[in-house]
């Protein structure tokens, strides 16, 4: 635990949080500053910046929740979609403790996720796949 970190307080109890979801890995509680009504972040444990360097069982710890309140939030709220994302990086936020948000979306919520798009040339698309596959 990092004394500075709102989530590890909240993970330690002692910060408060509207919990959902909570096992010997990951605690999912709903957002204090929702985009949209259930509006989640599930979060491992461990105090991290970065999800993916964490071990292999926490990392799937964090998505099989996601993925057990996709169900639930779904069922629930019966939204038209549900944007999930996890972002990295001191660019993206503020918070330095790894998190997945869960984002039911509904019409007219006003939520923009918005990317800047370009075509993927053939050539330049064949190297950097090679690449990749050669990397993992």
């Amino acid at each position: 635990m990092q004394d500075d970190c709102d989530f590890c307080r909240i993970v330690a109890g002692e910060d408060a949080a509207v919990r959902v979801f909570d096992d010997d890995r990951v605690l999912a509680f709903l957002d204090q500053r929702p985009v949209t009504t259930g509006h989640t972040l599930v979060v491992p444990k461990t105090h991290g910046s970065e999800l993916f360097e964490m071990d292999e069982r926490t990392v799937g710890a964090v998505f099989r929740t996601v993925r057990r309140l996709w169900t639930a939030i779904d069922d629930m709220l019966d939204p038209i979609g549900i944007s999930v994302f996890y972002t990295t990086g001191s660019i993206v936020g503020t918070v330095e403790h790894a998190h997945v948000h869960l984002v039911p979306r509904f019409v007219d919520d006003g939520v923009t996720i918005s990317l800047v798009r370009d075509r993927l040339d053939d050539a330049d698309g064949d190297r950097l796949a090679s690449r990749l596959r050669d990397a993992v």
